[in-house]
């Protein structure tokens, strides 16, 4: 039978100004370790902390646009597109923009405070 997900838990999230995670399935809100699904809202002039997740992270961006930077170089993930990271690839977001960003993020396995492997200074 399937089960409803009534409602999202939030999650405190890195970066300033804050952003707002409401994770719809992953550890916190339903205990599941396979994935993570949840909806982001970043402000304007948001910025996270670069890091090394071990996981993959598949994001759609909805709104806005949200920027990725690499060891290589910089991407901009703009609405009705998406992107993907690999697990240990160096990454750090952002929505620098004037509108903020609003995109859903899919982590395989589930984020995990662990697992995302924050840069040492932003810890």
């Amino acid at each position: 039978m399937p089960t409803l997900i009534a409602s999202p838990s939030r999650v405190d999230a890195a970066g300033q100004p804050p952003k707002t995670i409401e994770e719809f399935v992953g550890r916190v809100n339903t205990g599941e370790s396979r994935l993570s699904v949840a909806h982001m809202h970043s402000p304007a002039g948001w910025v996270e902390p670069g890091q090394r997740p071990l996981f993959d992270e598949f994001t759609v961006v909805l709104r806005g646009e949200l920027v990725v930077e690499h060891e290589r170089g910089t991407l901009t993930v703009r609405a009705g597109q998406a992107v993907h990271t690999a697990p240990g690839e160096w990454v750090r977001y952002s929505s620098p923009g004037v509108v903020g960003c609003e995109y859903v993020a899919v982590c395989l396995p589930a984020f995990s405070p662990e697992t995302v492997r924050r840069d040492p200074a932003a810890t």
